[in-house]
């Protein structure tokens, strides 16, 4: 423990050494982040004003949006901040509330995606009924117990991780503190705390795999009893980019805690981190909202609004 209370900060050492490679890295990092910044912050703001857009799915794009936004405001901002001020360094308590976070809102977004694919299993196998089973009410506990279920994670992650010792190197080979990294530091080859973590994480998650499946399955065989091509069209769209992020999210966020320990990061590990928390703020506001015929009419309506005015 001792060396444990020596620890006062850590080094994010990113994806080069080579200053050159930062600024390029730093720069593409940017980019993204303010695409993904104006796309959720425009999802998030054309929901709350106009009033056309207060089914449930928009509620649940809104909390979606609102989610990517503070998800990946959590990683790229001290990373382009590093990169360009030429430091990798991160305080302690830094990376304990960034760890907390990612944790948090990683896991809000799970829950809330499952969340989702019932509200798209309500709206397309019991049309008759969506307006009864997802009421307001209903809604409003489904995304606070998104938002709880990613707090909860976030405060175990975070107790059981840095109560452990570090006294290795303290070179982050990530552009955040994730936990697979910070495992490498530890002084301690024993982690009870976060394997029974990991097991509950691992639990909850198969549980939501399950319940996607289980939506899913009366959804497509639904969806193909159209007769119209244009409405199956219409409906695959719809459903089938959902279900695509969802298991790219599922799939890269497993392999990265998942997979077995090695001595150091390698470039699938970097990417592998890019596409749970990178990849879906960018992709959610293009795949369920921008492609939304009411979403652009709200959007030419607030254009027209502010050029009048």
């Amino acid at each position: 423990m001792a060396n444990f209370s020596m620890v006062t900060g850590f080094l994010l050492m990113g994806f080069s050494d080579i200053w050159e490679l930062q600024v390029l890295y730093s720069m593409l990092f940017l980019v993204i982040y303010l695409v993904a910044l104006m796309g959720n912050l425009l999802i998030f703001i054309l929901i709350s004003l106009d009033e056309h857009l207060q089914s449930p799915m928009y509620f649940f794009l809104k909390n979606l949006s609102f989610i990517d936004l503070c998800f990946i405001s959590t990683t790229l901002p001290k990373s382009i901040t590093n990169s360009l001020s030429h430091s990798h360094s991160i305080s302690f308590t830094e990376c304990v509330l960034q760890f907390f976070f990612v944790i948090f809102f990683a896991v809000s977004e799970l829950f809330l995606l499952t969340m989702m694919s019932y509200d798209r299993y309500v709206a397309i196998c019991q049309p008759l009924h969506y307006e009864v089973i997802m009421i307001r009410e209903t809604c409003m506990k489904m995304a606070i117990v998104s938002w709880l279920g990613g707090g909860f994670f976030g405060i175990l992650y975070s107790s059981t991780t840095f109560t452990l010792p570090f006294c290795r190197s303290k070179e982050i080979h990530q552009f955040f503190c994730d936990l697979p990294s910070l495992l490498r530091l530890s002084c301690s080859d024993i982690h009870i705390g976060i394997d029974v973590s990991l097991a509950i994480g691992i639990a909850l998650g198969f549980l939501c795999f399950i319940s996607i499946a289980v939506s899913y399955g009366p959804i497509f065989s639904t969806v193909l009893k159209i007769p119209t091509i244009d409405g199956r069209s219409k409906a695959f769209s719809t459903c089938l980019p959902h279900l695509i992020v969802l298991m790219v999210y599922i799939a890269t966020s497993g392999t990265a805690y998942l997979k077995p320990p090695q001595e150091s990061e390698s470039v699938l590990d970097l990417l592998i981190s890019i596409f749970y928390t990178v990849v879906p703020p960018i992709l959610n506001p293009v795949i369920y909202s921008l492609r939304n015929k009411d979403i652009k009419i709200s959007l030419r309506k607030l254009i027209v609004q502010k050029y009048l005015s």
